[in-house]
């Protein structure tokens, strides 16, 4: 009986399969880290570029408050001259569904309508969409910044071209190591800002011309596909 002990002790056979057993845990750890890292870097790369692309179509939204309103005539400012800080410090808009909100931010006043058109602010989350398909419209802020662009009475376009930012906020990521547990990995917030474009289209039958020669949606009041770009056309983020 000893003698077998001492030869099952000696014994090498399946020296290697234990071996394998014990370096197969870090092995899976290794393999399954390394899959993360790509897929972080491209869900990384899909936010980044779903923001370039958002806001790329909202620089083509010019919020009809802004639309409309004369500083020159409404807001006292003299013709020509640059619409200060204080009376347009910028609008930060978020939305659902059904409803979006634009808010005025601090440092200033605004006298223009702030009403949100949910229907402008979801077309652009479905531009998003196209590019990182996990985007809801909690995840997205659309800032009009000040940027000192534009003057009192343009009759070409708003009297302000701000600055348009595209943020997305609260995203997660969700590891192959940790999805057992159900662990995911809170992204950093993404963005992406582009000078204000007035979004005019020369020659297009659908649309209605106003008389700053903004674009609005068409007389009959139908919306544009969402497949249609919106570089072409300007739909109201704030009437």
């Amino acid at each position: 009986m000893i003698a077998q002990f001492q030869q099952f002790i000696r014994d090498e056979q399946g020296g290697p399969a234990a071996e394998f057993a014990m370096v197969l845990p870090i092995l899976l750890i290794f393999l399954l880290g390394t899959i993360d890292v790509g897929r972080l870097m491209w869900d990384w790369n899909r936010a980044e570029k779903a923001t370039q692309m958002g806001v790329r179509f909202a620089v083509a939204i010019v919020p009809s408050g802004l639309n409309t309103y004369s500083f020159a005539v409404d807001g006292g400012i003299p013709q020509g001259d640059p619409v200060p800080l204080a009376n347009f410090p910028g609008l930060s808009c978020t939305g659902t569904a059904s409803s979006a909100t634009c808010t005025c931010k601090s440092g200033g006043t605004c006298a223009f309508p702030l009403t949100g058109n949910h229907i402008a602010f979801n077309n652009i989350v479905d531009r998003i969409n196209m590019f990182k398909s996990d985007v809801t419209t909690a995840n997205v802020i659309i800032d009009y910044d000040y940027s000192g662009l534009g003057f009192a009475g343009d009759p070409n376009g708003p009297d302000v071209a701000p600055l348009v930012k595209i943020r997305l906020i609260n995203l997660d990521f969700q590891p192959l190591l940790t999805q057992i547990f159900g662990t995911t990995i809170n992204l950093p917030d993404f963005s992406a800002a582009l000078t204000l474009e007035d979004g005019f289209s020369e020659g297009d039958p659908q649309i209605e011309k106003f008389p700053h020669q903004s674009i609005e949606f068409p007389a009959s009041g139908k919306n544009f596909p969402a497949s249609r770009s919106l570089l072409r056309y300007e739909i109201p983020l704030c009437q």
